[in-house]
């Protein structure tokens, strides 16, 4: 066993996804047919044998706890340590209800942080689709003495980051907050291998200092007084889900096989809670062009460049193009969808007509009936 410890940062809900976090959190979004956005993290954690996680939950979580159960698709459904359910049992009564950054998430778990065996931690946030090679990672934190290792992308995919800038020796030299395209440094993917002792070390000065925010607060301060802090560069497919557009976007990136190939790396195989369904059917007119469809569905409609999840249903006549369609929606005769995010069990009356685009895609809310 690895001395190593798992904590995955599952408490926001971006105001940015709007509809779709209205009854869930981030890391609880569907994605690509039949996964959710945690499964990331966790099966990244699996993969490099670290089997004692924390996950740090907040508000609407009843979903993410319905998925992830007591970890077993993951193997860590174990009688001493395994997976552990963190909500925010240590914060005072007059609290707002919302962390107000990660800092605060951790500290309200600082006991639990605390009891922590293992002498390492991999902080991983709960909204990057990565399958991170956290094995290779680890061997690149224990190579140095750095007490901190940041996980960072090759390029600037992942939206909205920050970036580490590096000296000649290889060691982060300062940060640049809040970029969205390539430039100096290399852009952050919110991980970060870190000694127990120097995080709660970081947790502690900012809960003196009335400070939230773990990269601008903790890591810039640990930076500026010249601490040491190495850098593991992910060099496969990142993204952030942030928004509905960039939610989009990662999704339709499956639809590309290199992409794909690079997520779902057979080596490092990603797990997700098992549903045991029927094959689809396609009817005698069906057309299906570029498309990834789950079981249990029923296409006898048209479908091109879509995401369709289980036991959806497109009747003979329905056209649609660039689409999300989640579980159990139902897209009558006629219908004409272009661009369009469907939540889960959506009910499309015959002839209806929407069309969005990339950058505005159109979101219908779940259980909703147009």
């Amino acid at each position: 066993m690895k001395d190593y410890h798992g904590i995955i940062l599952a408490y926001s809900a971006e105001n940015e996804l709007r509809e779709l976090v209205s009854a869930r959190n981030t890391a609880a979004l569907p994605f690509c047919g039949r996964y959710r956005v945690i499964d990331f993290p966790l099966s990244s954690l699996r993969n490099a044998g670290v089997f004692n996680v924390g996950v740090i939950m907040q508000r609407e979580y009843q979903s993410l706890l319905n998925h992830l159960g007591s970890g077993k698709p993951w193997d860590m459904s174990r009688r001493v340590g395994g997976l552990r359910i963190l909500p925010p049992f240590g914060l005072p009564e007059n609290h707002s209800g919302k962390y107000d950054g990660t800092v605060e998430a951790l500290n309200a778990v600082t006991r639990y942080i605390q009891d922590i065996e293992q002498s390492h931690i991999i902080l991983l946030k709960g909204n990057i689709c990565a399958n991170i090679d956290l094995d290779a990672a680890i061997a690149v934190h224990e190579s140095s003495d750095a007490a901190i290792t940041a996980i960072c992308a090759k390029s600037a995919s992942v939206g909205l980051h920050h970036r580490y800038v590096l000296n000649e020796d290889g060691f982060v030299e300062k940060m640049l907050y809040d970029r969205v395209n390539d430039g100096e440094g290399l852009p952050s993917l919110g991980g970060y291998i870190i000694h127990k002792d120097m995080l709660l070390k970081l947790m502690d000065m900012c809960k003196a200092a009335n400070l939230y925010r773990f990269h601008k607060d903790a890591i810039a301060a640990y930076i500026r007084e010249g601490g040491k802090m190495n850098v593991y560069v992910h060099d496969g497919y990142a993204g952030t889900i942030s928004s509905v557009e960039a939610y989009y976007k990662v999704s339709m990136d499956m639809l590309n096989a290199e992409n794909r190939k690079s997520l779902f790396n057979h080596q490092r195989p990603v797990r997700t809670k098992i549903h045991e369904e029927v094959s689809t059917y396609y009817g005698e007119k069906a057309v299906s062009r570029r498309s990834l469809v789950a079981d249990n569905c029923i296409i006898e409609g048209e479908i091109e460049n879509c995401i369709i999840f289980s036991g959806a249903r497109i009747a003979q006549g329905a056209k649609l193009h660039n689409c999300i369609i989640m579980d159990g929606c139902i897209v009558k005769e006629g219908c004409d969808l272009n661009c369009v995010i469907a939540d889960k069990h959506v009910t499309f009356s015959e002839n209806t007509v929407l069309t969005g685009a990339p950058g505005l895609p159109v979101v219908v809310p779940k259980n909703f009936e147009i």
